[in-house]
């Protein structure tokens, strides 16, 4: 937690191209208690920004460094060029970095693209800014190189942009002190990752419970109840008390035949 414990908050940082809204607007949602507070950070800061505790965690752009930060690959954006809209490359859909040789490819100090070799001619100094660069893009001066988040975040009506391959690509992530991996930051970490508010993370799992065994309706068929036993039993009773005397009688029937003496002629 951040803040004091009475009063807990979180502070998220971002860079500019980044638009938390998404995630930020889930925060208030669920955790209406906890104000979050945005920090809009350049991306060479951010880094340092996490470091000094300035904020809880960040959206950055790889890489980070892994000693003592944590992150969270979350998407990669396309490269775009950038380019006023009477520029030639407007006419085409996408272009390619090699066909990008005649241009002036502007570079400034803050960019975020990892180049080995920049493609197209060099200019006479860096300018010192991605705005700064766009410009110069807008006077005429060359053109610039960039993810497609930056292009719309320096939007002007006389310029536009296409995608450009064969160039670096630009991945956003979200990063926090490796050693402050509080509940907040977790709660932050879920709702990125697309973790629902009934998610089990961080709960004791239910116990399963026992099945219920059915009873064997075969069996209790089978197995006579004990009232019918004993009603049959007593029938059974009933018919032998009978026969006993039907047998009884006949052969009292059959002694008194045997008994009654025989006159003499």
């Amino acid at each position: 937690m951040t803040g004091s414990e009475e009063s807990p908050s979180f502070r998220l940082a971002y860079v500019p191209g980044v638009t938390p809204t998404k995630w930020v607007r889930i925060w208030n949602e669920r955790l209406p208690d906890v104000p979050l507070t945005l920090l809009g950070v350049p991306a060479a800061e951010a880094f340092g920004v996490l470091r000094d505790g300035g904020a809880d965690a960040g959206f950055v752009r790889l890489p980070v460094d892994a000693a003592d930060l944590s992150a969270i690959p979350l998407y990669t954006e396309t490269t775009v060029v950038v380019i006023p809209k009477d520029h030639v490359v407007a006419a085409v859909e996408e272009i390619t970095a090699e066909e990008l040789a005649d241009e002036i490819v502007l570079h400034p100090l803050d960019d975020t693209l990892a180049w080995e070799r920049l493609p197209g001619r060099p200019a006479i100094e860096r300018p010192a800014t991605t705005a700064d660069a766009i410009e110069l893009v807008a006077a005429g001066v060359g053109v610039l190189i960039v993810p497609q988040s930056l292009a719309r975040l320096h939007h002007r009506k006389d310029l536009t942009y296409r995608p450009v391959s064969g160039t670096p690509e630009s991945r956003v992530a979200l990063s926090w002190p490796q050693e402050e991996t509080t509940d907040l930051v977790e709660e932050f970490i879920g709702i990125v990752r697309g973790r629902t508010v009934n998610s089990t993370r961080g709960r004791p799992p239910t116990p399963p419970q026992p099945k219920k065994k059915r009873p064997d309706k075969g069996g209790a068929q089978r197995k006579p109840a004990a009232g019918k036993s004993a009603g049959k039993g007593g029938r059974g009773g009933s018919g032998g008390t009978a026969g006993a005397k039907g047998a009884k009688g006949a052969g009292g029937a059959k002694g008194a035949k045997r008994g009654k003496p025989r006159r003499r002629p």
